[in-house]
Formats: C-alpha cells, sequence, structure tokens
C-alpha cells in the first residue's frame, strides 16, 4: 500500500541536495510512503501514482522530532520544588529523591500508564523518536522494571544506574557504584541499548570523572554504548571522558571550557542541549552559537522529567534555542531531528529521503519557521500516513 502525501507548502527533508542550506527544502511538494519507508519526494507536479492519497492543505511538513533525552519512566510530581525554586532556591539534583521514593512505591500499571500519556502527547507536538531512561529507580529491581517498561515504547533506551547516589548509600559512594557495574548493569543490560551516568561533581550527589569513567567502562564492557550527562552546573570532566570514550552524546554542555569545545570539535560526538532545563532551573542557556561555529554538531531534545523540565514539547524547546541560544530557525529544527537522529546514531529517522522511516510531522503553518515565530501554539502534529501511523516508536 502506498500513499501520496500533497499539498506540502514547504517539505524540509535535511538532504541538502534537494534545495538550499541544511534543511534542503523543496516548495510546492509531495510525499510518496510505501511500507513504512519514505518511497519518493519531490515537486508536486511529478509526483508518481499511489494506492492513496493525503492532502494537508498547504501546510509544512518536516521530520518527525527526535528526543534523544528524556526521562519519562517514573510516578509523582515536583511542582512545589519547581515553585520553590522559581522563588530563588538552588538546584543541585537532591530533589531526585523524591523522584526515586514515588517511583518505587508505584505500580508498574501507574508507571506505565504515566509512559504511555506522555509518549501520547509527545506524539501530539510531532515527536516520532524518543529514547528514555531509566534512574529513577535506583535498585536492581526496580531499574530493570524501568527499562523493560520503556522497551515496551521505544527501542532507545538508556541505563541510568548512575543518576544519584540514593539515600540508603549516602556517604557510601564507591558502594553504589559497585552496586550499578556489577548486579544492577548484569539485570538492566538486557533491556538496554545505551548507559549514561550523571557526570557533575559540583553536586554532592552525583558522580566525578573517576565513578563517572568506571560505569561508562563497565557498560561498554556489557556492550552498551555511552552517553554522558555533563557540564550543567559547572565545567568539569563530563565532556571530555564522553569524547574520549566514543560517546554518542554528552548532554547539557551549559558550562564549556575552551578544551571542551575543541574536543567536541575533534570527535564525533554530538552536543545535545536541553534548553528546557535552563527555562526550569533559570540557569544560563548553553551557547550553540559557540558550538556550531566550532563546528560541532549539535542536537536539540526536551530532557522531559518531572523536576527539571516537565516538557514534552520539541517546538518549544525550538523556540528557547531561537531566542536564547543563538540558533536560527533552520539550525534549531536541524537538531531537533536529524541533530536528534545522530545523537542516537540513528540514520533512518530524521530526514525525509528515500528509504528513511515514514514519520512525518505536519505543521499548521506554511513554514518551519513558524515553529519559532509562534511559541507555545500547538502547530506540529505527528502525520499517520496509514491506519496504524508511520511508526510504532514515540
Amino acid at each position: 500500500m502506498s500513499t501520496l502525501v500533497t499539498g506540502i507548502a514547504e517539505l524540509v527533508t535535511n538532504d541538502p541536495s534537494r534545495g538550499p542550506g541544511p534543511l534542503g527544502p523543496v516548495a510546492d511538494a509531495a510525499v510518496v510512503v510505501a511500507d513504512g519507508a519514505v518511497a519518493w519526494t519531490g515537486p508536486r507536479r511529478r509526483a508518481p501514482a499511489a494506492d492513496a492519497s493525503i492532502d494537508v492543505g498547504g501546510r509544512a511538513v518536516v521530520p518527525g522530532f527526535v528526543d534523544s533525552h528524556t526521562h519519562l519512566v517514573f510516578a509523582g510530581d515536583r511542582a512545589a520544588e519547581f515553585e520553590a525554586r522559581v522563588s530563588g532556591a538552588r538546584y543541585d539534583g537532591g530533589g531526585i529523591a523524591a523522584t526515586v521514593a514515588a517511583t518505587r512505591a508505584a505500580s508498574d500499571d501507574t508507571l506505565r500508564g504515566r509512559l504511555r500519556g506522555l509518549v501520547a502527547e509527545m506524539r501530539r507536538q510531532g515527536t516520532t523518536t524518543a529514547e528514555v531512561k531509566s534512574g529513577y529507580g535506583l535498585t536492581v529491581e526496580d531499574e530493570a522494571r524501568c527499562l523493560r517498561l520503556a522497551g515496551e515504547v521505544t527501542a532507545e533506551t538508556t541505563f541510568l544506574g548512575a543518576h544519584v547516589v540514593p539515600a540508603e548509600y549516602a556517604g557510601r559512594r564507591e558502594d553504589y557504584v559497585a552496586l550499578v557495574t556489577g548486579p544492577m548493569l548484569a539485570a538492566c543490560a538486557p533491556f538496554a541499548r545505551w548507559i549514561d551516568v550523571f557526570c557533575e561533581p559540583a553536586s554532592p550527589h552525583a558522580f566525578d570523572g573517576d565513578a563517572a569513567r568506571v560505569v561508562l567502562e563497565a557498560g561498554l564492557t556489557r556492550g552498551l554504548q555511552p552517553r554522558v550527562h555533563a557540564n550543567q552546573l559547572s565545567a568539569g570532566p563530563g565532556v571530555r571522558l564522553a569524547v574520549e570514550l566514543g560517546a554518542a552524546s554528552v548532554d547539557h554542555c551549559t558550562h564549556l571550557t575552551d578544551a571542551d569545545v575543541d574536543a567536541l570539535a575533534d570527535g564525533s560526538t554530538v552536543a545535545t542541549l536541553l534548553p528546557g532545563a535552563e527555562f526550569s532551573t533559570r540557569s544560563p542557556y548553553p551557547d550553540a552559537r559557540r558550538l556550531l561555529s566550532a563546528g560541532v554538531p549539535v542536537a536539540l531534545a526536551t530532557d522531559c522529567n518531572p523536576g527539571t523540565s516537565f516538557t514534552s514539547s520539541m517546538p518549544f524547546c525550538i523556540a528557547l534555542a531561537v531566542r536564547e541560544m543563538g540558533m536560527t530557525p533552520a539550525e534549531a529544527l536541524w537538531a531537533a531531528t536529524a541533530g536528534g537522529a545522530a545523537a542516537l546514531r540513528r540514520p533512518d529517522v530524521g530526514h525525509l529521503g528515500p528509504g528513511a522511516r515514514a514519520d512525518l510531522a505536519v505543521l499548521d503553518a506554511p513554514s518551519h519557521r513558524y515553529l519559532a515565530y509562534r511559541p507555545g501554539v500547538p502547530l506540529a502534529r505527528a502525520l499517520a500516513t496509514d491506519d496504524s501511523g508511520p511508526s510504532t516508536d514515540p
């Protein structure tokens, strides 16, 4: 069964050979989808015949957003913490303990309901691929079940047992690292593709560079590929450790030294920026322009979590990146699609070239520029090209 999507005022392909700039835009365009993949793109007047058709009525179509950093498996909320923070309280990672307690106490059905609700919310805003981390269980059993649940909605699952040191291991960080790299890793590796660590020496709750290295190297021995939370609260060793170990992505990158930027420019690690966290914590935003000028590949993600970025909206993050981080609308859209795909090492998503997964997002606007031009307006949604939708992942 093939479907012709027509009436596209602007098609963003992320293929520079199709049009000017990195977005490769095609005006007055069409797309043919067959068997869940893009079969053809080009001007509407040249479109081949198909079995069915969808007319989007002069709207823009872009690749579905690729949200490469989320924490969707959790229970409870931290609205009171948010209120305290906007009143002047400083964020240091300590509030994670409240979510850990709520998550441990929740049933599988409760966690599954919240997870699936957030995935549906994402799709309504144009996200078609999302990574999901554990990190709110912090016991062998709870981390494994969080990953098992995450695996019901995405193949991009990340073991984050080294999120923070839980209360029962206070003052025994080395013992907790031994648990994470031993029994916990053994239980969780079958359910995960990635391993992550919150490398933040400025936080009394997170992990320094030495501990982060132990965690990541243990994951590598079990076949998990590294990702790193780093340099959110202050400059530290996390960025250069990520590059050294060949991490697919290093996330936050709020406080960078010249050496950090040079390392990223010389390596293959994507810098994933999470402006929703800076919005929520009232912290300085990362300097995306500095990274882009150095030739560093940049991704945008929501960091959707109950404490520091309780948003599932990639369009909101695009608007923040343009307003606060020095990105152009085109750069921000690329980072939210192709950049996220690079951060997940997924060549099948984040673009709309032939052979790509048929993950299309339609905008209630004629151009991608409206994503930043009309912040807060629900312009984007994932476009189902058959009865089951373009993909099974969020």
